[in-house]
């Protein structure tokens, strides 16, 4: 099956599947019916390619699942500024993104208890309100017993 058959982005992500060092080729053919001739030719393209090397699945980072962005931070934790500057540059990412990612990770637990105490904070609002209006019901229930 020729390249225009498949929508770029699946080529892309496929392309940088292939390109890990533990992935079998078969085991992506299954998975997604894309010929092992295709897959190969892929591969061989991309490796031959200017430009494009194992790491082209960092390109897109900020698609990345929270698992892979917290498992990055927690690859860089201990490196010294430098180590972690050229390991960005290998991985093609942006120091910042790692940054801002780190900061999340950080902030998590914040959020939560905030939403946490704010979801609390609503409901019992809600039922103060919800015995007002109880009350008022009851009493213009009483007063429209009165009159009739």
């Amino acid at each position: 099956m020729s390249y225009n058959r498949y929508p770029k982005e699946m080529k892309e992500a496929i392309v940088a599947r292939l390109l890990e060092e533990d992935v079998v080729v078969v085991d992506i053919q299954k998975e997604t019916g894309v010929g092992i001739n295709t897959l190969y030719k892929w591969r061989d393209e991309a490796k031959n390619k200017r430009g494009l090397s194992a790491t082209t699945k960092y390109k897109n980072a900020d698609k990345w699942s929270s698992q892979d962005k917290f498992t990055f931070v927690l690859e860089t934790a201990n490196l010294s500024e430098i180590e972690f500057s050229e390991y960005c540059r290998e991985k093609g990412i942006y120091p910042e993104q790692v940054k801002e990612w780190r900061d999340a990770c950080i902030n998590a637990n914040d959020s939560t208890k905030e939403a946490n105490s704010k979801s609390s904070k609503e409901l019992r609002e809600e039922r103060k309100k919800n015995e007002r209006l109880e009350k008022e019901l009851a009493r213009k229930e009483k007063a429209l017993a009165e009159t009739g």
